[in-house]
């Protein structure tokens, strides 16, 4: 199977005209451990800076609150344990941290809005028997449909959820308070389910603005979250918006029903390119994008997609580097890790998959099952400073992962 997959990230990279690399060695000389899973890096081995060109530096460590390097799971290391669990009476669809880091939303099918508490991690242990979560704040019925996206605004002092009852809910949040002030707005612009949301800052105004988009018309909404006024449309995708992703201030992308991502740079007030990522080599066709990506630096974006494949695309040299397939199903979750070292992966094959990304991105990249659900895995979000996550299940469970201290 291995050497099928090379075969095939042989033949993708033969057809861009670029040939493969060889993977960086590592400072004792392995680039991966085990039956191709992930290396543990240490302070003898750190992690190596993703590369498109072969050509690898070690940066900084990425670091948790602790200061020490993130490890990794190998069987030479503790497996990422289940800290807590909140179950719901039907599926969860979404899980977002807030940017400080001591909390998380979740948002249901259930219609039910909550608020938990981010658990204390440093007496996590591998004998650890999960438990439910401290909810700070629960809201039911908070749409009149299922939550299907949220996003917190990158201070953290607004939240918008998306919902098949075609609204969008715009809320201020105390975060001393862990509760949801004022008066909501409800935005009725979209005429089909809402399928995500996020936040850019306007720095003209200082202002925050929020994306939305989804079904129906296909269009995406630029609103104003000063006024609640939705002030650009934004058209171009030819089917069912599936997935926003933010950076740099004013760009983001757009996944689609119709196979291509788009970028737009609000500066400009339209599109800036339109890219189909190719998930067949062989044939050169592409698929429905489910979720994308884009790393810090801005110049790698990954999407997921419907036939269970993953493509990294160089941004700035505009060139595919390579399909993958770390899942037997959809693709419903991708999400760098905050310093890009690992991609997480989440499908409807019930799995959550972390790929290593350190060293060349054209070369086959090492991955491994880190956790799992009983049903299929809707959502999955890092925590934005130490090394664990979330991830949202049709099992209707959403479940906070970690690995025990060393």
């Amino acid at each position: 199977q291995q050497q099928q997959q090379q075969q095939q990230n042989q033949q993708f990279a033969n057809n861009n005209n670029r040939p493969t690399q060889s993977p960086p060695s590592s400072e004792d000389g392995s680039r991966r451990s085990g039956n191709g899973g992930v290396v543990v890096r240490t302070a003898a081995n750190p992690p190596r800076q993703p590369t498109l060109n072969g050509n690898s530096t070690p940066p900084p460590y990425e670091q948790t609150k602790a200061g020490r390097p993130a490890p990794e799971p190998n069987e030479n290391r503790p497996r990422f344990i289940a800290v807590t669990t909140l179950e719901d009476v039907q599926a969860v669809r979404c899980a977002e941290f807030h940017p400080n880091g001591n909390i998380y939303a979740v948002g249901s099918n259930s219609k039910t809005l909550r608020i938990c508490a981010y658990p204390k991690l440093s007496d996590l242990r591998e004998d650890h028997s999960t438990f439910q979560p401290t909810v700070l704040f629960k809201r039911t019925r908070h749409h009149k449909g299922s939550i299907y996206c949220m996003a917190w605004t990158p201070v953290g002092d607004l939240m918008a959820t998306g919902s098949n009852d075609k609204t969008v809910k715009l809320m201020r949040f105390n975060p001393d308070t862990s509760n949801l002030e004022g008066q909501e707005i409800e935005l009725t612009m979209h005429d089909g389910t809402v399928r995500d949301v996020c936040f850019l800052e306007d720095s003209s105004n200082k202002s925050s603005l929020l994306i939305s988009g989804g079904a129906g018309d296909c269009k995406i909404y630029v609103t104003d979250c000063a006024t609640g006024q939705a002030y650009q449309a934004l058209s171009g995708h030819a089917g069912h918006v599936l997935s926003l992703y933010n950076w740099g201030g004013a760009m983001f992308v757009s996944g689609s029903h119709d196979r291509t991502v788009r970028f737009w740079d609000l500066r400009t007030r339209g599109c800036v390119n339109v890219v189909t990522p190719i998930t067949n080599p062989q044939s050169r066709q592409g698929n429905p994008v489910a979720a994308i990506c884009v790393d810090p630096s801005g110049r790698l974006l990954v999407s997921g997609h419907e036939d269970s494949a993953c493509v990294l695309y160089d941004i700035r040299g505009g060139r595919s580097l390579q399909c993958f397939k770390p899942h037997t199903s959809d693709v419903r979750s991708i999400r760098f890790s905050p310093s890009a070292f690992y991609l997480l992966t989440a499908g409807y094959d019930n799995k959550l998959v972390l790929t290593d990304l350190q060293g060349d991105l054209t070369t086959p990249l090492p991955s491994v099952v880190v956790a799992q659900h009983s049903d299929k895995v809707i959502s999955g979000r890092w925590h934005p400073t130490e090394f664990s996550f979330l991830s949202t299940s049709a099992d209707k469970t959403a479940t906070l992962w970690a690995l025990p201290p060393l």
